[in-house]
């Protein structure tokens, strides 16, 4: 199955690959695994995003996250593909 990445999803990427602007986007915590260290945010439009306990800003404390938050944040590049940061209380 080929999947074809939104027009949303294709200049996200493309900001982020060419390191163009900062595009916050909006979410919600879908997961947290609180003794990794990390979770997941499923952004507006579905598609979900990783990210590190030291990519959160000081609006949110990762021992306080349950799922469920409204969050805004940037995406950035990394090894395994796009993650959030600066991740922050929407």
């Amino acid at each position: 199955m080929v999947v074809i990445p939104s027009r949303t999803d294709a200049l996200r990427l493309f900001f982020v690959r060419e390191g163009i602007g900062e595009t916050r986007v909006t979410g919600t915590v879908k997961k947290i695994v609180a003794e990794r260290g990390f979770g997941f945010i499923t952004a507006e439009d579905g598609q979900e995003y990783f990210f590190h306990r030291s990519g959160l800003d000081s609006s949110l404390t990762f021992e306080n996250l349950t799922g469920d938050e409204r969050v805004s944040f940037e995406i950035e590049r990394s090894d395994k593909g796009p993650r959030a940061r600066q991740v922050r209380a929407a």
